[in-house]
């Protein structure tokens, strides 16, 4: 990704967060639950509750020559409900996003990309988490065997770019990290940041991608 300088406005303002206190309240291989007693900057003492992650948290966009998208089914615990998303899953925080992308595509989606572009890095929750993560987009992409966990069950879905955007404005796909690497790659293809035809044919054909 290329990189501006921060304008002014972008500049911290007043003194961050003092820690006073720490304990541990709960860890497992993936998160570890910590309770702080702090200080907030407006100087008011405050208790607060942290979810630390111990991956990186991984999004992978994949789209085909024809404009289309690969996105997967799948029941989640936490919500309860079922949710359409980009292949995603997280990467140990000392390993490398890219192998992990690639793992997580070939895992859930049966495919294996030529052409790697990182998009974009982000927070996913950062009042209560401190889980950032990365999402790439995938291209000139070819089918492999799938390797779901065993606590996985998918149903892969091949849609059309512009029909999946339409389904998140629509409030109908709710994961974050799909949502927010889905209106990249529609800026990207607004923007020319992609080939013209593939740009096209991402946006219905309207010609913004020119």
């Amino acid at each position: 990704m290329t990189t501006s300088p921060k304008p002014d406005w972008m500049t911290p303002s007043g003194p961050p967060w003092r820690v006073l206190e720490e304990r541990p309240v709960y860890e497992n291989a993936w998160i570890r639950v910590r309770e702080f007693q702090t200080v907030a900057p407006t100087g008011a003492d405050a208790l607060y509750g942290l979810v630390g992650f111990k991956h990186l948290a991984i999004g992978v966009l994949p789209i085909h020559e024809d404009g289309t998208i690969t996105l997967v089914g799948q029941h989640r615990f936490p919500c309860r409900d079922y949710s359409w998303e980009i292949p995603e899953g997280g990467v140990p925080l000392a390993d490398d996003p890219l192998e992990g992308a690639q793992r997580e595509l070939r895992e859930e989606a049966g495919l294996q990309a030529g052409t790697w572009r990182r998009v974009l890095d982000f927070q996913t929750s950062n009042s209560v988490t401190d889980e950032r993560g990365v999402g790439f987009v995938a291209l000139d992409l070819t089918p492999v065997a799938a390797e779901p966990d065993p606590t996985e069950a998918f149903v892969v879905a091949r849609v059309p770019f512009a029909e999946a955007l339409a389904r998140v404005l629509a409030g109908d796909i709710l994961d974050v990290i799909t949502v927010a690497i889905l209106l990249r790659a529609y800026h990207m293809a607004a923007e020319g940041q992609f080939e013209a035809p593939l740009a096209a044919a991402m946006l219905g054909g309207t010609g913004e991608g020119r």
